[in-house]
């Protein structure tokens, strides 16, 4: 009977051990994963809260909770003066946006997709960027446009562009391409409350994936300062650095070259303009070899710049080879599935040019 006793003692500590620690496990796992599209969501939300001068304007982003559920809600909550459904003209509602901002409203400009935003170029680059320097710093645009950028899944030439070194080339603007919930998180907070233009440039595939989100950045304050670039994985051996969904690439690459032995270093830069080459130098420094990973075309890219500011600079005589970049081909996307996945810059890519630069097999 002692025998009985005992062991039911035990199962019964055991027990409460187990639901103690089953619960706190499902507490963490609550907390902490939040899908880029809820992230977005939630920095909207609290933004709008904050501040009433905040509102968003684009099609269907109102009654039918955004073309990509990143304002689901939002509508209901805030009302038709907040939360504005427009026609299908990007020049009209941008040029609404941009004069709501000179007027000392904050809005937050939305497009289907980046490719649409070219019918608003004027707006973005002639009325936002440039009216600040224009007018010696008397009037403040404090518009954020934002919404998916660059490659989707099957949708073809027009609907599938990187932009991001194209605005990254305009004085006047700040250029923002996050990653993870985090970064989508924190830096929306901080373009809606920057006093510049900010494009937001997201990534459609990256709409639906959860990732962890700390409880710093699950507070109504957390914001992340634009500018600044994020070192995703440290490393030694070589410095991988990339954008948007390109870091998801080359944290892929860096897990296949750490069974190799070999340790990367991946840079998430975050921002395009301004861009934090005091990081990127830093690691450079370190590790002495540099690759650039983007989705966007080569010319005059973000890759292109980057290495050209390193061979600018006193980081040039670090290097132990010449850096190298990997980018999407210089076509305009195919719509065919496998055509597709040749265009954009792989994983294997990654690897094969840090294996060469390395000279390892």
């Amino acid at each position: 009977m002692a025998t009985v006793k005992n062991t039911s003692n035990l199962l019964s500590l055991v027990g409460k051990s187990l639901n103690r620690r089953s619960f706190s496990v499902s507490k963490v796992a609550a907390a902490k994963q939040m899908t880029v599209r809820d992230a977005l969501n939630s920095a909207l939300d609290e933004e709008m809260s904050r501040d009433e001068r905040v509102f968003i304007i684009g099609e269907e982003v109102a009654q039918y909770d955004g073309a990509y559920k990143v304002t689901r809600g939002l509508w209901k909550k805030y009302g038709d003066k907040r939360v504005i459904d427009t026609p299908i003209t990007e020049m009209g509602f941008t040029g609404i946006a941009v004069g709501a901002a000179m007027a000392g409203l904050r809005p937050v400009c939305e497009y289907m997709t980046f490719n649409f935003a070219m019918q608003a170029i004027d707006q973005i680059v002639n009325s936002a960027a440039k009216t600040f320097y224009m007018s010696a710093g008397l009037v403040n645009v404090p518009v954020v446009f934002r919404g998916p950028n660059g490659a989707a899944a099957g949708v073809a030439a027009q609907h599938s562009q990187c932009y991001g070194a194209w605005y990254a080339h305009v004085p006047g603007l700040k250029v923002i391409s996050p990653y993870n919930s985090e970064d989508c998180k924190g830096l929306l907070k901080a373009a809606i409350r920057d006093p510049d233009p900010v494009v937001f440039l997201e990534n459609e595939l990256l709409y639906g994936v959860q990732y962890p989100m700390s409880d710093q950045a699950l507070a109504n304050d957390f914001i992340l300062p634009i500018g600044k670039a994020k070192i995703e994985r440290p490393g030694k051996h070589i410095t991988i650095v990339a954008h948007s969904k390109a870091v998801e690439t080359s944290l892929q690459a860096a897990n296949e070259l750490s069974s190799k032995g070999i340790e990367a270093e991946v840079i998430n830069l975050r921002s395009l303009r301004p861009l934090d080459m005091n990081t990127i130098n830093a690691s450079v420094a370190k590790t002495n070899h540099l690759i650039s990973v983007e989705q966007g075309w080569p010319t005059a890219g973000m890759g292109a710049e980057i290495l050209a500011r390193i061979m600018e600079s006193e980081t040039f005589f670090h290097l132990d080879q010449p850096a190298v970049r990997v980018t999407g081909v210089d076509v305009p996307m195919p719509y065919t599935k496998s055509l597709e996945a040749a265009a954009l810059p792989a994983p294997k890519d990654v690897l094969e040019a840090a294996k060469k630069l390395l000279k390892v097999k």
